[in-house]
């Protein structure tokens, strides 16, 4: 299980996790990247930066960003715990 820094809080979690499975408190929580002032504005607060994903791709997408600590998947989406993310990014 590959992991990342949950924002300035000195704490490792998995880069993918299953919602609600996954302590998130004090964190952005966003259903996507696209306002990327917020992320900038969280990572320089340290504010750890969780998304919500829904397929390989929208996952494949917010681990592309630096500010983003964790990726939250539905419980019905499990499969995407298991994603290759070398293979879907550099094929």
């Amino acid at each position: 299980m590959r992991e990342r820094w949950f924002g300035a809080t000195g704490r490792l979690v998995p880069e993918i996790a299953v919602e609600g499975e996954l302590d998130i408190e004090g964190a952005l929580v966003l259903d996507d990247v696209s306002d990327e002032a917020a992320l900038r504005e969280a990572h320089a607060q340290g504010r750890p930066v969780v998304v919500r994903a829904g397929s390989a791709e929208a996952v494949k997408t917010a681990l592309a960003r630096p500010e983003v600590a964790a990726v939250l998947v539905g419980p019905d989406d499990r499969e995407l715990l298991e994603l290759d993310l070398t293979e879907l990014t550099y094929g």
